[in-house]
């Protein structure tokens, strides 16, 4: 039985761009051995959304994160893209400058919980 190729597409679904496609096939972001968690924290530079050799999902992801900083995860979600193409294309962006990344604080920066039941018992104190 042979499938005729109407059966490989939905018309709801609209036009399909494979992940790959948008990534030149790369599976890891280019970010100079930094990483991207998914909780770090992406700033939208000024006037980056006007690189004219900025691709359509560059873009996108410029104007998300334009008013205000959201995560890796946020832009995934807002983008319907997978995280994995969010951080090859946010590694894209941040070796042309477009994007500010600031990662999470790492737990050996945390205060003390010592030091916060301290604080919590001196406000009750109060």
């Amino acid at each position: 039985m042979t499938l005729s190729a109407a059966h490989w597409f939905d018309d709801e679904a609209g036009p399909l761009v494979r992940p790959y496609a948008m990534t030149g096939g790369r599976t890891r972001p280019d970010t100079g051995g930094g990483r991207l968690d998914l909780i770090a924290q992406v700033f939208a530079e000024p006037g980056a959304a006007d690189d004219p050799a900025l691709a359509p999902e560059h873009t996108m992801i410029l104007a998300l994160c334009r008013g205000e900083p959201l995560s890796v995860a946020e832009l995934a979600a807002d983008s319907d893209l997978p995280v994995g193409v969010v951080r090859v294309l946010l590694g894209d962006l941040l070796a042309r400058g477009n994007v500010r990344v600031l990662g999470p604080v790492p737990p050996a920066q945390l205060p003390d919980e010592h030091i916060l039941r301290e604080v919590i018992n001196g406000l009750r104190a109060l």
